[in-house]
């Protein structure tokens, strides 16, 4: 297995992608998969990081998780700029990797969620293409897969936890739902890439609300996706599995934990029809 920490150009030290790959790859090119972890765009959270890659790892995924930035640097459209460099570096770096440039893909967890929804939604801004430099399309994944993802500030989806992660990326107490920026399920067009979604169907902290308004955005512009939400569970299961549970039970459960299974076979079934 190859592990690297990789500098993105322009960024702060505390801003980075954390590779971690296989050495051979025999079945020729792997689809890649970038991580965004969790945490309110306050902190990172280890449990939606590290264990995330090392679990799609054995199905032939190679894995980047991005460190962004959090806290007070978290304004947007800071961690966006951040993702667009990471995927357009990913596939700069492909053949170094192991990696098929066109099968570039973007996983997040509930503000990860949030930030993967939203290079998959804004990948176009004009901004981004300023700020970055990159060639128009470099940063844009072929498929999303948001895992409870905070998506929307309508008042009726957005819970407070949701609340706290717009606040940290506008810098706006309770921000204006009309802002398209900022509530993606009205950034969803055309454009779009692929997205594979997973929710719980109780989530108190991110309403699976969140996931049903974006999937309904994306049937309305006739672009793919597969949607799971499972009957019960808390926020941030991570794997469900006793790797991310810290030892609580309600973060155990092998049902929900297919959903990895079912995301690596959307991911190898999508890069399928994407060079087909």
């Amino acid at each position: 297995m190859h592990t690297e920490k990789i500098e993105l150009a322009g960024q702060p030290a505390s801003v980075y992608l954390e590779a971690i790959a296989a050495e051979h790859f025999r079945d020729g090119p792997r689809p890649a998969l970038l991580i965004l972890p969790g945490g309110a765009y306050e902190h990172l959270s280890d449990r939606e990081g590290e264990p995330i890659a090392l679990a799609f790892l054995p199905y032939g995924i190679n894995c980047f998780i991005l460190h962004y930035s959090v806290g007070k640097e978290a304004l947007f459209p800071a961690p966006l700029i951040q993702a667009s460099l990471a995927v357009a570096y990913i596939r700069e770096h492909a053949e170094e990797y192991g990696v098929d440039p066109h099968r570039v893909f973007v996983t997040g967890f509930s503000a990860g969620g949030h930030l993967c929804a939203a290079i998959g939604a804004l990948w176009h801004l004009p901004e981004l293409t300023a700020a970055t430099g990159l060639p128009f399309g470099a940063n844009r994944p072929d498929g999303i897969l948001p895992v409870y993802p905070v998506i929307s500030t309508r008042p009726d989806l957005c819970s407070d936890t949701q609340w706290r992660c717009f606040e940290n990326i506008t810098g706006i107490r309770h921000p204006d739902h009309s802002r398209n920026s900022w509530s993606l399920e009205l950034c969803v067009d055309d454009r779009t890439p692929p997205a594979f979604l997973v929710h719980t169907a109780n989530d108190q902290a991110v309403y699976a609300g969140n996931s049903l308004v974006f999937a309904q955005a994306l049937a309305s512009h006739g672009i793919s996706y597969e949607l799971h939400i499972y009957a019960d569970g808390p926020h941030g299961m991570a794997l469900s599995n006793e790797v991310t549970s810290n030892g609580d039970p309600k973060m155990q459960d092998p049902h929900k934990a297919t959903w990895v299974s079912l995301a690596a076979e959307w991911i190898r079934s999508t890069s399928t029809a994407l060079n087909s």
